[in-house]
Formats: C-alpha cells, sequence, structure tokens
C-alpha cells in the first residue's frame, strides 16, 4: 500500500513537542510506577513473599495487550473522525487505564488484581503506542533523533518521579496506583487540546477490514524488510534482557538491603533520582549526536554495552552505593539504546501510512519481553537459590547477555541506517 496520508512533514513546533514530552512523561508515570512499585506492595499485601505472583501478573497483561495491540494499529490507521486517527486512542486509552488503576487499589483478591492491571495495561499502553504513532505521522527525519532522545528521557525520568511522589503517600494504597494515573490524565489532557490533529474524515475511506488483513496485521515479510526484520530482532532481544533486570527490582532491592518490601519506595526513588542525570545526558546527548554526525547503530551498541556494565555491577551488589552506580549505568544505557533505536525505526518503517499497524508490529518487540521475562524471572531466580534469598545474581547476568546480543544485531546488521 503507498497511499500517502499527509503531505511532506514539516517540522514540529517547540510548544507541540513540549507538550508531547509531557503527555508522554505523563503516561509514562502512570501505567510504569505500577509496574515498579506499586503492584509489587499490593501483591505482597495479598500474598506475602509470592514473588512469583508479579510475575505472572504482569505477563499475561503483556501477552493480552500483545495480542490486542496490533489489531488496535489497523484500527487507528483506518479511523476517520473529527478527532483524527490518534486523538480518540489516547483519549480511551486514558480513561480506561485510571479507571483500572483505581480498581486494583481496591481488588481484595490477587485474581482481580490480575484482571484490572490487564485494563490498566491495555489503556495506558494503547495511549503511550498512539503518542508514537503521532511522531511517525508528524516528526520529520531532522528531528527524529531528538524527539527519540526526549521521549526515551521523560519515559524513564517519569516513574522515578512517580516512585518518589508514592513515598508520600505509602499509607494509602489508593493513592500509590491513582495519584500518578491522575497526574499522567492530566499532562495527557492538555496534549489532547494543545495538540490538535487534523480531521481524518477527509482522508481517502479505507479498505474494508477482512479476516486476512486483520492476521496480516500481525506479521511482516522480513525478507522484503530486512532492516526493518533486524531491527525488531535487535530489539527483541535488548528488552528481553533489560525486562529480566527490572521486573523484579522491587524485590531485588529489598533482598539486597534487608528491607521490607512497603519500605523500598524511598530506596527506589533515591536510586531513582541519581540515574535521572544520566537517562538526560544518554537520551538527550544520544539524541542529538545521532542527529549531528548521522550516526545511528554505533549509539545503539553504546548503549547495549553500558548495559552490561551495570548489569554486573548491580549483580554483584549488596550496599546502596553499589546499586547506585549499578543503576546510573543502566539508566545511561537504556537512554543511548532506546532514543537511537526509536530513530531507527522510524527510519525503517515499511510504509508511513500504515504507521499504525508497523509501530504495533515494532511494539511487539518490546511487548513480548515484557510478557516473557516476568515468566522466565521466577524461574531463574530459583536456580541455586538459599532459602528466601533468590538468585539475582544469574538474573542480572542473563540480562546483560541478552542486552549486549540486541545491540550487536543492530549494529551489525542493518544496512540503510548508518
Amino acid at each position: 500500500m503507498t497511499v500517502t496520508v499527509a503531505p511532506e512533514l514539516q517540522k514540529a513546533s517547540s510548544k507541540y513537542v513540549f507538550w508531547m514530552m509531557a503527555a508522554n512523561f505523563g503516561i509514562s508515570m502512570a501505567f510504569i510506577v505500577p509496574l515498579s512499585f506499586s503492584l509489587a506492595v499490593r501483591i505482597d499485601e495479598l500474598a506475602p513473599g509470592r514473588e512469583e505472583v508479579l510475575g505472572y501478573v504482569t505477563g499475561t497483561a503483556q501477552a493480552v495487550y500483545l495480542v490486542l495491540s496490533p489489531l488496535l494499529g489497523v484500527w487507528s490507521d483506518r479511523t476517520r473522525s473529527i478527532l483524527g486517527r490518534r486523538r480518540p486512542f489516547l483519549l480511551a486509552g486514558m480513561l480506561l487505564g485510571l479507571a483500572a488503576l483505581a480498581g486494583i487499589a481496591f481488588a481484595p483478591t490477587l485474581l482481580l488484581v490480575g484482571a484490572g492491571w490487564i485494563l490498566a495495561m491495555l489503556g495506558w499502553a494503547t495511549a503511550s503506542q498512539a503518542i508514537l504513532n503521532v511522531q511517525a505521522d508528524r516528526i520529520p527525519e531532522e528531528q527524529r533523533g531528538r524527539i527519540s532522545g526526549l521521549t526515551a528521557m521523560t519515559g524513564q525520568i517519569a516513574p522515578i518521579v512517580g516512585i518518589g511522589i508514592t513515598t508520600l503517600v505509602t499509607g494509602s494504597t489508593f493513592l500509590v496506583f491513582v495519584l500518578p494515573g491522575l497526574i499522567g490524565a492530566a499532562l495527557l489532557t492538555v496534549f489532547l487540546f494543545v495538540g490538535r490533529e487534523n480531521d481524518s474524515r477527509s482522508l481517502p475511506a479505507a479498505a474494508p477490514v477482512s479476516a486476512r488483513t486483520l492476521l496480516s496485521s500481525y506479521v511482516f515479510n522480513p525478507r522484503k524488510h530486512r532492516d526493518f526484520g533486524w531491527n525488531w530482532l535487535g530489539r527483541f532481544t535488548f528488552f528481553t534482557g533489560l525486562y529480566l533486570n527490572t521486573s523484579f527490582a522491587t524485590f531485588f532491592y529489598a533482598q539486597r538491603l534487608d528491607l521490607p518490601v512497603r519500605e523500598v519506595a524511598g530506596t527506589v526513588a533515591i536510586i531513582g533520582v541519581v540515574g535521572v542525570a544520566a537517562a538526560a545526558v544518554g537520551a538527550i546527548g544520544g539524541g542529538y549526536l545521532s542527529d549531528k554526525l548521522g550516526r545511528r547503530k554505533l549509539f545503539a551498541l553504546v548503549g547495549a554495552l553500558f548495559f552490561v556494565a551495570g548489569a554486573v555491577v548491580e549483580a554483584f551488589a549488596y550496599s546502596l552505593p553499589t546499586l547506585l552506580i549499578g543503576s546510573v549505568l543502566m539508566q545511561l544505557a537504556i537512554a543511548f539504546f532506546t532514543t537511537v533505536d526509536q530513530a531507527i525505526v522510524l527510519a525503517v518503517l515499511p510504509s508511513r501510512s500504515e504507521a499504525g499497524r508497523y509501530m504495533a508490529i515494532t511494539a511487539f518487540a518490546h511487548k513480548l519481553p515484557s510478557a516473557i521475562a516476568p515468566l522466565l524471572a521466577p524461574f531463574i531466580i530459583a536456580i541455586g537459590a538459599n532459602g528466601s534469598d533468590k538468585n539475582y545474581t544469574l538474573l542480572y547476568l542473563a540480562g546483560a547477555v541478552l542486552a549486549l546480543l540486541g545491540g550487536l544485531i543492530v549494529f551489525t546488521r542493518i544496512k540503510c541506517v548508518r
């Protein structure tokens, strides 16, 4: 399909970019704070000592979203409304996500917590994906590195700020879940008004959706789109390593510092705040330099190497200062890789007119790991475990190996991007 849905892309204004990043910041806070902290607290309340439940809850929610995300991408591409193609999904995702977070706070059983997180994940992840679709629709090549850098930075800083805020309300399970969601909803609402999208009813009518069209939305031809395929594989491998090392961070810090799970919020916030500077340097610096030098793949590899260094440090860390060093290195790594790889994604998209579909397929490369890694992690930490002390050393080393492999795939196999 070669139909173009918009004229040649014009440079986005500073105001538009600011509020887009504010919206991304809010969305990231709303659903990564629960992943990083709130869900662990709620599960520990309902089932103390059963850390594996966190993996089952988060993995199941990610799996459900993975099944639905390509359909949502196709639906978004074909939406014809006065609000445009992407804004309806931003709004609907926000409303569903916020309502589900409130439900989890009151859920009396693990089953209802899991069901609530499926809905919360579906809502906020849909809104997050819509932000990326907006970038594919609106951002020209010369701005992609820097805006990808800002996207990565706000996405990393938001949960850190969110966890810091939750330390003020840890006595209320309701506020621990809902307060980050309310902040996210407020920032996204501003972008809905400021970042107006053209009426999409004037676009060419979309072809009817058949069963074959829906099934094809889940796949692409890697032989025809080789660079897109190699980037997908490298991204998948890197994020599998990343999620192995982050899915159980709350329990990891509690074990290594000998703290109760509920009291880890302050430690996580301290570690996160220290990592903010590293995330800013990695995201803004990596995005700016990759635009300036016209080099993307090198910075993706640099990010993978920093990740290995950070993961190895954390694997053998038993004190807060050492954990801080490892966290700084990992924050820098994640910022470098995600910033530059997002710019690569926008450069290797097979079709901009089907950006929603291909961005959803790209999302598989980090959503699949976020579903698989939490399910694999309980088995890894059980290997050689000594009573209640889980084998987090092995988990972090396994994550380092996978992240390095992902960086090498991007660096050595993609041809159309320098």
